[in-house]
Order: structure tokens, then C-alpha cells, then sequence
């Protein structure tokens, strides 16, 4: 079988880790864990999952990544976040994959548990993530959201199975995030040039929900499809006003 390195980059991550861990197990011959001085019980649960636990200082996502990934045994990878874990389904496709004869990259689609409840719509499903690929030939880039940068000849198969991601437990959290993100946002638009102006910050909101929560079928996800469009509509005003701010 082709050997494959899992790695996962972490912070305080004790609620999420033990599963994410689980999940790999029997799918990969090594588990990297990249953590970021964590202050909870993540190490010691890393180490008594018997995984290869790493200690760096926080570089940002994608260098992080990009460190993690040197550190491999392995150069077929398979990434996932702390709070993410492979479904039954996706396990089986990844063992189908490291029994043939090639490498490559593969995506496949993640599924979000937002306070308890499954989210299928609103642009949350399918949310395709390509993380089973050749380090030699991919890199991370992006501050926040990062993406795989790979040679655009490659040919991307998507595998049948979902990832499991466990979110936001709370309503809160997810604010908090989005209070934190935007900021990030902001400044990354900043530097790029880019500015904002009273009609980004009263549209653009109004154009979010509307597409997220009516033409995307958040409505059908009940009461959370709507937390979720409204909050992601706020993240836009909140961007939007953040940039105008750093612009003046």
C-alpha cells in the first residue's frame, strides 16, 4: 500500500483532538500532530494516542501547514483540522486509494455540525476540501482561508465519504470567530489594495443573507440555517466596515 502521513495542526484543541485522531488510525501509517504550545490537555492526549507530537511556534495557517507537512514521514498527506474527522465511508475510499498503483490528489466533501445539528445547505454542503495530495508538488498559501496551491494540470478526484466537521458548539463561539476573522479579513484586503465604501457595507449584507439563506436553502435547516445566514451576513458589515476604517 502507498505510505501516508496524516497531519493536523493544533491549539488547545482537547475537546476535538481524541476524535480527529480516532478517525485516522486505521487509514494512515503515520499521525503527525503540530501543536502550537497548547495550554490544555491536547498534548498529553496527542501523546497518549501514541501519535508524533511536534511543538512550533504559531506561524499562521498556511505556513503551519506547510511546516507540518515537511515533517511527514511520508509525502502522500493527508491533512485535516483538529476539528474535523473522516466519516466510515470516507475511511474506505482513502484505503481504496493507498491500494492502487498511483498517487494524486484527491478532495472530498465536508459535512458541518453547527451546535449540534448537521448543516446541509446555506453554501455549507457539499463544502469540497482537496486534503489528500503529494506534498512535492502542493503548497499552502492564504492567511486565513487557506487553499492548497497544486499544478493546475492535476487532475482533483473527489472520494466518496464526508469529512465531519465539528464547528461551533455555541452560538457564541461563532461570533467570537467572526469578530476575529474579519478583523484578519480586513487587513488582508488592506494590503491587496483593496477599500470599502457605505454601499459595500449596506449591500453586500443584504446580498449575503438573501443568497444564503433563501437561493442557497439555509431556510430548510431551520432555526440554525438562519443563525448562520444571519451571522454571516454580519461578518460582511462587520468586513466591510473594518476596511473602511483601516482606508481612513
Amino acid at each position: 500500500m502507498i505510505p501516508v502521513s496524516a497531519i493536523i495542526i493544533t491549539l488547545n484543541e482537547e475537546r476535538n483532538i481524541e476524535r480527529c485522531i480516532d478517525s485516522l488510525k486505521s487509514v494512515v501509517d503515520e499521525i503527525l500532530v503540530v501543536d502550537s504550545f497548547s495550554t490544555d490537555r491536547t498534548k498529553e492526549i496527542c501523546i497518549s494516542a501514541g501519535v508524533r507530537f511536534i511543538e512550533n511556534k504559531w506561524m499562521g495557517y498556511s505556513a503551519q501547514k506547510n511546516f507540518a507537512h515537511q515533517q511527514a514521514k511520508n509525502d502522500f498527506i493527508v491533512s485535516l483540522d483538529a476539528d474535523e474527522a473522516l466519516s466510515d465511508e470516507l475511511r474506505r475510499s482513502i484505503l481504496e486509494i493507498r491500494s492502487s498503483v498511483a498517487t494524486g490528489l484527491f478532495s472530498f466533501n465536508r459535512l458541518t455540525n453547527y451546535c449540534g445539528k448537521w448543516i446541509r445547505h446555506g453554501g455549507w454542503y457539499p463544502d469540497i476540501k482537496l486534503r489528500l495530495y503529494d506534498r512535492r508538488k502542493c503548497r499552502w498559501e492564504g492567511t486565513i482561508h487557506e487553499r492548497l496551491i497544486y499544478p493546475r494540470d492535476e487532475k482533483v478526484i473527489l472520494l466518496k465519504g464526508d469529512c465531519l466537521h465539528y464547528t461551533f458548539y455555541t452560538v457564541d463561539e461563532h461570533r467570537k470567530q467572526v469578530e476575529k476573522f474579519t478583523s484578519l479579513m480586513a487587513k488582508e484586503e488592506f494590503a491587496r489594495g483593496r477599500r470599502s465604501s457605505w454601499f459595500n457595507i449596506i449591500f453586500n449584507p443584504v446580498v449575503k443573507f438573501v443568497r444564503d439563506y433563501f437561493f442557497r436553502l439555509g431556510f430548510l435547516d431551520g432555526k440554525e440555517g438562519f443563525l448562520i445566514s444571519r451571522i454571516s451576513a454580519h461578518a460582511a458589515y462587520m468586513k466591510y466596515t473594518k476596511l473602511m476604517k483601516l482606508s481612513k
